[in-house]
């Protein structure tokens, strides 16, 4: 069925742009490389990108002349639709190729075959909503301490936790953990459920997101685990990551008998200037002492670096090395004008906490945990 409609050039660029983000590099059927663009009569355009784990959804309003369904590459049309005047688009179907006209501007497309496209997996129950601008920020929190390693997949995920009106996700690497609670709305008030989610995946529903609410999505039982996200027209489903989550809770200490308040700012700033010298897999020491607090890196006849910054100390003095790296994460993730770095001793690991003043109470809501890098000597 030949298919004509028109769309807003910004329009269409933002749908084909959110939705080819899903698609495969190395499909593993070339149909999958393909973005289905479906139009109705009663004039919204629907596009889907699907790659057998991750699928993504979105509905626009167009100006349907001929109903019908088309796919095309995913990855050319977003380039085309961005590079694109800003005028209406118009996109007709003549046979096996797909004209895309805007102003002066016309590019003809390859078809590929509609009938061998699968059907998108359809959304699960809603398992309940959560403020959008909250989620995206408990997202970025927590899965920068998410492993990159593949060859264990099950530390490339984030564990979501439903219980009641609490969401709370998870994620580590093994050197070190973030946690972050948060309120939420459930379907069911007494909802509890447990999803391992690929942070690659949560990451880029989190950026794409908006101010509004988000509904949550949960498969319950029987077939192929599946999460859904829908927010502002979008949707996206995947597949959940299969595999027993490490007990991690256990990790975070029951009490800290030391710890110490440094403004955050100034501290993500002294790190990366120490951690300037700091070569590939050497640690940035700090000290805690009265009134504050030493940073070191870099030692013998390597480049050194030093630097001194205020600090509330509670407690013993103490030294301890962290991979620079992961402290930076950790304290860029920090939305508060003060950190609190919770100790039990040099060897264990330290827990940083935000707070809104130097002298008051810390926020458990988001904790990261880091493990210390052994010192030389």
């Amino acid at each position: 069925m030949a298919v004509k409609f028109r769309v807003e050039r910004d329009v269409l660029a933002e749908a084909v742009t959110w939705t080819a983000r899903s698609l495969p590099t190395r499909p593993p059927v070339p149909v999958l490389a393909g973005l289905l663009l479906e139009a109705d009569a009663q004039g919204a355009l629907v596009l889907s990108g699907f790659d057998y784990e991750v699928s993504a959804r979105v509905e626009v309003p167009a100006d349907v002349e001929e109903p019908g369904r088309v796919l095309v590459s995913g990855r050319l049309l977003a380039e085309i639709s961005r590079s694109l005047p800003n005028k209406p688009v118009e996109v007709t179907q003549s046979g096996s190729k797909v004209s895309v006209t805007c102003g002066a501007s016309r590019f003809s497309l390859l078809t590929m075959p509609v009938d061998e496209y699968p059907a998108l997996p359809q959304m699960p129950d809603v398992a309940g909503t959560v403020a959008g601008d909250l989620f995206s920020e408990a997202v970025s929190q927590v899965t920068t301490a998410a492993s990159r390693d593949e060859t264990l997949p099950i530390l490339t995920g984030v564990r979501m936790e439903i219980e009641g009106e609490t969401l709370t996700l998870l994620s580590t690497d093994r050197y070190r953990l973030a946690m972050r609670e948060l309120p939420w709305r459930p379907a069911s008030p007494d909802a509890s459920a447990v999803a391992l989610v690929r942070a690659r995946t949560l990451s880029e529903v989190a950026k794409t997101i908006g101010g509004g609410d988000v509904t949550l999505a949960l498969s319950s039982g029987g077939g192929r685990e599946l999460i859904g996200f829908e927010a502002g027209g979008r949707r996206t489903t995947s597949l959940l990551v299969d595999g027993e989550y490490p007990k991690v809770r256990a990790l975070f200490p029951a009490e800290s008998p030391v710890h110490a308040v440094v403004e955050t700012t100034p501290l993500v700033e002294a790190v990366r200037r120490v951690a300037l010298v700091a070569e590939r897999n050497t640690p940035v020491r700090l000290t805690f002492d009265e009134g504050q607090v030493t940073l070191e890196a870099g030692q013998g006849d390597d480049a050194q670096a030093s630097e001194a910054l205020e600090a509330v100390l509670i407690g013993e003095q103490i030294a301890i090395a962290f991979n620079p790296q992961f402290l930076l994460d950790g304290l860029q993730a920090l939305t508060t004008p003060f950190v609190r770095v919770s100790f039990t001793q040099p060897t264990k690991p330290a827990v940083l906490t935000g707070q809104a003043e130097a002298d008051g109470s810390d926020d458990v809501g988001f904790r990261y945990l880091l493990m210390p890098v052994r010192m030389a000597g």
